[in-house]
């Protein structure tokens, strides 16, 4: 039985996004099935009015599906993407994460396997705090954390983060395309441990 892997991702100006179609490809050329959703925008219509870029991309964006509960619920594994605010996630997906305590009380997120990933416009930005963040919640929903440590030597070519994929990106939104590459192989690897823990179960 294929993977059923939710990519659930919050991007303001595209680079999240990007991050999130790579790991798309990467899982369905696995087999897994795949439903990359965007968490829903949550700003007012001023701020993003006052950011081309950010009004941009959210209009480019807008026929992705938004995520649900009913996403999680569905998984088997789930990597999530987000922005770096201040050394944590961005309000969008933190909301959407701070809705999901009637799944947590029924018990429907405990041993998803988890990861995340996320972009900042330095190296030292708070990527690493960011994903940091995001785990502790996953630990209170009892799921399984797989970050992709040092498995590749692809991830040294990134800043060498064994906690998750973290783009750095300069002031007109470019970042090294190896990035993409690292987080195919953070999506294979989050792929293979759901895959052996769906095996083991079924023994």
């Amino acid at each position: 039985m294929a993977i059923k892997l939710a990519i659930v991702y919050y991007s303001s100006t595209g680079t999240n996004y990007a991050l999130a179609l790579a790991a798309q490809e990467a899982a369905a050329a696995q087999g897994a099935e795949v439903r990359l959703v965007r968490v829903a925008e949550t700003a007012p219509s001023g701020a993003l009015d006052s950011n081309p870029a950010w009004k941009a991309h959210h209009e480019a964006t807008i026929n992705v599906p938004v995520a649900t509960l009913g996403d999680l619920d569905w998984a088997d594994a789930i990597l999530f993407g987000t922005p770096t605010r201040f050394g944590g996630g961005a309000s969008q997906l933190r909301h959407f994460l701070d809705s999901t305590g009637g799944l947590w009380a029924q018990g429907k997120l405990t041993n998803k396997v988890v990861s995340a990933y996320t972009s900042a416009q330095n190296a030292h930005g708070g990527q690493e705090a960011t994903i940091l963040s995001l785990y502790t919640t996953f630990y209170h929903w009892g799921a399984i954390v797989v970050a992709p440590g040092y498995t590749d030597p692809i991830l040294f070519k990134t800043g060498g983060n064994p906690y998750g994929t973290s783009a750095t990106v300069d002031q007109q939104g470019r970042f090294d395309p190896v990035v993409l590459e690292a987080v195919k192989v953070q999506t294979k690897r989050i792929v293979d441990i759901a895959d052996q823990l769906n095996k083991g179960q079924q023994a």
